[in-house]
């Protein structure tokens, strides 16, 4: 009306209906559905804004339309069914996909069992939202890979001890019951992470759940006593540093887990594992060992091993394996409640970063099935994962496979490589030759300086041309090992520049001023000044998306009068870059919003909705995937290539084709071959489909949106 969006008049707050939860049983985007599908680009902003407004878990459901039910059971959910059921509505921020059906002849079909799991998880969902905070019994998994190297509560780029503590603090002040951790000044989340280190040994474990808390409190006396060779000496404070966390663990025998899992499932273990190779986590009486730390309502265990030798990723590519009795126990008696001997049905559970393994357990590589093992193990419990946000191709397993609702942690600061031992003693001697005048001396270098780029080993990056033959130093020219020289300190001057992050994050922690600076000085190299920089850092003061809870600043009527106006007023070219000054701002206000990682959790953990937000890396990607404490997704096909992508793309086709030309004296090649693979796509935003619209002559067409409208040829007079 007069170019504003309103209610209907007809609405009344009073009699609207409460809804709990929104499943999509068809897919596609959820604005438009499949006749929007070609406008999914466009609509993604608003149907975010939509779901934000209703803050209610988003669920898809659908059969199979393209596949029968015999194919997905061999294959799993194949191309455009896949993109029809996960990767739009992902892009909408949708959770917990499944598939309920397919095809049987030419009809459609309904697996009763995948009706009841939907079901089932929507329930789960409802329940936990409606449960207050006091009374929600939180499950937290940390993990320990590789064994006995001292790995428990580590996680990629992740400060796990810290970020544990962190998020109990942020529990607590949210309401929900962490017993005494609130109240203990010794509290650490370093001796919670200790104390489960011991629990994870093979000694205790075998030892038997009556024994642990005796053999903890042992290490413990050991610690105050000043031994912390072996015992960490972070357990040396008062009650052991553990908040009052006490210990909760079950045994669990065969038989026990057996009616637990069911006779297919129980069939399926105990032909993998008999009797007398039980695998990892069982006590001296063959039973399954499942412990962990119980603070008020929320239960801190490390996830259990895969017990495999090699490669563990191995898992998801062969059926006919299956994960040991214990894992299988761990996530069983997780959701069983106390009266029956579990561990008190625990309303959900948080997988705390990048990354756990249940998400690639044996099983259909995508569309779970009642034999997929990560479907048997996650159950019907919410699980929000905490993701590391620059690697979006990973994170789909977690959360298509594990059920994951992604909650992205941002990566460290960026520091400088450098240089350092012989590196940087080679450094000095290629110094000392280039600004040396006597020929002689610099003749006396030369094996100094090659003898030096061996040990190093970096004559295998920079070779120098007839190191092959003997005494090939003294018959070189100088010409020729000085060129060698020129490319040897460019090559070190690169590997000292390289960048890499420096440190750990901890979750939900905003960076420092010195840590912005890192950021930016990153990002834009030497396109601003270190005080330009400062300047930047000083007029940007923080500012958090979750002000007044809300993820989003504008509404959703204001997404949608947004929307219309670039439906019926689209525009061609793309909105003019800001200049790196009002970049720099914006990234800063974006850094500040780390904060919301933990905020995410308890909008997560309370049903509601977690805003989604394409995965990736701040330097290669840019301030679009911040901030951080999203549901991550790993791309979107309607912005592919990225501009960036277009322009690395764009200049490796370039590239492809004058080396040819020089190769070929001056012909051109007939065909080119380019992989397209799905990963490395992910991760470079399309770069691989930029290489190849760049070979043919074309270019993609964006609106004012960003979205890719078209593709259109590059006149042969601009191609050259």
């Amino acid at each position: 009306r007069e170019g504003k969006v309103v209610r209907d008049s007809s609405f009344d707050f009073g009699r609207a209906v409460t809804v709990d939860a929104i499943v999509n049983t068809i897919g596609f985007p959820l604005v438009g559905g499949p006749a929007g599908s070609m406008e999914a680009g466009r609509n993604v902003d608003l149907a975010a804004q939509l779901l934000q407004s209703m803050n209610v878990p988003y669920i898809v459901a659908s059969p199979l339309l393209l596949q029968s039910i015999p194919q997905w059971k061999q294959t799993g959910v194949l191309g455009l069914q896949s993109v029809c059921l996960y990767a739009l509505p992902e892009l909408d921020g949708a959770i917990d996909t499944v598939v309920l059906g397919g095809l049987v002849g030419d009809k459609i079909a309904l697996v009763p069992e995948r009706v009841r799991k939907l079901c089932d998880r929507v329930t789960s969902w409802v329940n936990l939202r409606r449960t207050p905070p006091s009374d929600r019994k939180i499950a937290v998994i940390l993990y320990g890979f590789p064994p006995n190297v001292g790995a428990v509560g580590t996680a990629a780029l992740l400060d796990v001890p810290s970020s544990l503590e962190r998020l109990l603090d942020e529990l607590s002040a949210a309401g929900y019951d962490v017993g005494e951790w609130s109240e203990d000044k010794d509290k650490s989340g370093q001796s919670l992470v200790a104390a489960l280190g011991i629990m994870s040994e093979e000694s205790v474990i075998s030892a038997g759940s009556a024994n642990a808390e005796r053999l903890l409190d042992e290490r413990i006396e050991r610690a105050r006593a000043g031994d912390n060779e072996t015992v960490a000496a972070c357990l040396s404070r008062p009650r052991g540093g553990l908040g009052g966390a006490k210990i909760k663990s079950v045994d669990v025998s065969r038989d026990d887990l057996d009616e637990a899992l069911g006779p297919y499932m129980a069939k399926k273990v105990r032909r993998a594992w008999s009797d007398r190779d039980r695998g990892p986590g069982v006590n001296r009486g063959g039973d399954c060992v499942v412990s962990g730390l119980e603070l008020g309502n929320v239960f801190i265990a490390v996830q259990p091993l895969l017990g495999i030798e090699g490669d563990p990723m191995r898992l998801l590519f062969e059926r006919d394996l299956t994960p040991h009795p214990q894992y299988c126990a761990f996530y069983h008696w997780l959701q069983k409640p106390l009266e029956e001997g579990g561990l008190g049905s625990y309303n959900a559970y948080i997988h705390l970063g990048m990354h756990g393994t249940v998400e690639w357990l044996p099983g259909q590589q995508l569309g779970n099935d009642r034999q997929s093992w990560s479907d048997d193990a996650i159950g019907s419990l919410p699980n929000v994962y905490v993701y590391a946000a620059n690697n979006p191709s990973e994170s789909l397993l977690a959360k298509r496979r594990g059920y994951g609702t992604l909650v992205s942690y941002n990566v460290p600061p960026y520091g400088r490589a450098g240089l350092y031992l012989e590196l940087k003693t080679l450094q000095e001697l290629v110094d000392e030759y280039r600004g040396c005048m006597d020929i002689g001396k610099k003749r006396e270098l030369r094996e100094v300086i090659y003898e030096s780029g061996s040990k190093s080993e970096i004559v295998k990056d920079v070779p120098l041309e007839g190191e092959e033959e003997e005494d090939f130093l003294e018959k070189m020219s100088d010409d020729v090992f000085d060129a060698w020289i020129l490319k040897l300190s460019e090559y070190l001057i690169e590997l000292q520049d390289r960048l890499f992050s420096s440190g750990l994050h901890t979750l939900g922690a905003p960076p420092t001023d010195a840590e912005l600076h890192t950021y930016l000085s990153a990002y834009f190299n030497e396109r601003l000044s270190s005080d330009q920089i400062s300047d930047i850092i000083a007029s940007t003061p923080p500012q958090s998306l979750h002000q007044n809870g809300n993820h989003h600043s504008t509404t959703f009527f204001q997404s949608l009068s947004h929307w219309f106006q670039d439906l019926f007023h689209p525009s061609t070219t793309e909105t003019s870059h800001s200049n790196d000054e009002t970049e720099g701002k914006l990234i800063v206000s974006k850094l500040h919003q780390t904060t919301d990682e933990l905020s995410s959790i308890l909008q997560a953990l309370s049903g509601g909705y977690v805003p989604p937000a394409p995965g990736g890396d701040l330097l290669r990607d840019g301030a679009g995937v911040l901030p951080t404490g999203r549901n991550i997704h790993a791309l979107d096909p309607y912005r592919m290539p990225s501009a960036g992508a277009w322009v690395r793309g764009e200049r490796i086709a370039k590239e492809i084709i004058e080396r040819y030309l020089r190769d070929e004296d001056g012909k051109y090649p007939e065909t080119v071959a380019v992989t397209l693979w799905g990963l490395d796509a992910i991760k470079t935003r399309g770069e691989s489909v930029a290489i190849v619209l760049a070979l043919v002559g074309a270019r993609p067409v964006k609106e004012g949106t960003g979205r890719i409208v078209n593709f259109e040829l590059i006149p042969l007079e601009e191609l050259g």
